[in-house]
């Protein structure tokens, strides 16, 4: 593991001056990486922590001049490519980490709290995706604009290997051109559908209204005092969207009823339906996996 580490990291460029360099830099972005997976956050953890392990990093690190002060961690990290170090790393971390074929990756935008600019709240997004089985972020990308998630999802999509996964996004990144990009990466979709696109959704309504269903599933989950019944419908038959052909491999839409009741409450029965597009069929293996779906 440390081997692949150390030749991802190796791919990045140093800034640094010949005249006066003491350590490798692939001997510092190692030792901070280690660090910091071992829960060092400053950059006097990192030192302290590298210290203290001396003997176990020279088994596989060169360190001709000892451990980096934390002073030159720090000089290290403020002028590398951080562009470059995003990549190598997740470069990195895919290879070390297993994502099954048929991974729900589920891709969303959150806003940092407490972030401020020029003495004000700022409104940093981070966008991030996260692998449900794996329970990780495989990658994240920052943008200062929520409307910039839209740029911002095909940026992700396009440094994480996704093939043979499946994206899952909400509303905002349901756009021709994302739906585009996962396809291209050999991945394939479940995007949220609201009035954002709102022919699409009318469409999709409309057609849950007079077609018959291909599959029908049923969950029911009680906990925290409350019942909630799911009832999730498959339509392949798509004659009534109007422009099915611009979204790529449009396969399906989906419909999920969900009725929340409370137990021992007088608050009111809550109902709720939401629509999804997605490049995938029903009789599709992954379809069943992941949703359970069987006949009517």
């Amino acid at each position: 593991m440390t081997e692949k580490l150390r030749s991802a990291l190796d791919q990045i460029d140093d800034p640094r001056r010949e005249l006066g360099r003491k350590h490798f830099l692939n001997d510092i972005l190692v030792i901070s990486i280690i660090a910091i997976i071992s829960g060092a956050e400053t950059w006097n953890n990192i030192e302290d922590y590298a210290k203290i392990k001396e003997s176990f990093l020279r088994s596989f690190l060169r360190l001709p001049h000892g451990i980096p002060s934390h002073d030159t961690f720090n000089r290290v990290f403020s002028i590398i490519d951080p562009e470059q170090f995003e990549k190598c790393f997740i470069d990195w971390f895919q290879s070390a980490v297993k994502i099954e074929m048929g991974e729900f990756i589920s891709i969303d935008g959150k806003t940092i709290r407490g972030a401020k600019s020029t003495g004000k709240k700022s409104p940093f997004h981070i966008v991030s995706a996260w692998a449900s089985k794996a329970n990780l972020v495989l990658g994240q990308v920052m943008t200062d604009e929520k409307s910039n998630e839209i740029t911002a999802i095909p940026q992700l999509i396009e440094i994480l290997d996704l093939k043979e996964t499946v994206v899952t996004i909400d509303a905002m990144g349901c756009q021709v051109e994302i739906a585009k990009c996962i396809i291209d990466n050999e991945a394939d979709y479940i995007l949220a559908v609201k009035n954002n696109q709102k022919t699409l959704y009318e469409d999709t309504e409309f057609s849950f209204s007079k077609t018959k269903t291909d599959k029908t599933h049923e969950t029911i989950e009680g906990n925290h005092g409350r019942i909630e019944t799911r009832v999730c419908c498959v339509i392949t038959d798509l004659k009534d969207i109007e422009f099915k052909a611009k979204w790529k491999n449009l396969k399906s839409i989906i419909r999920i009823e969900s009725t929340r009741e409370f137990k021992n409450s007088d608050k009111p029965m809550e109902q709720a339906t939401r629509y999804y597009i997605s490049s995938i069929a029903p009789q599709q293996n992954i379809f069943k996996k992941q949703l359970g779906l069987t006949g009517q």
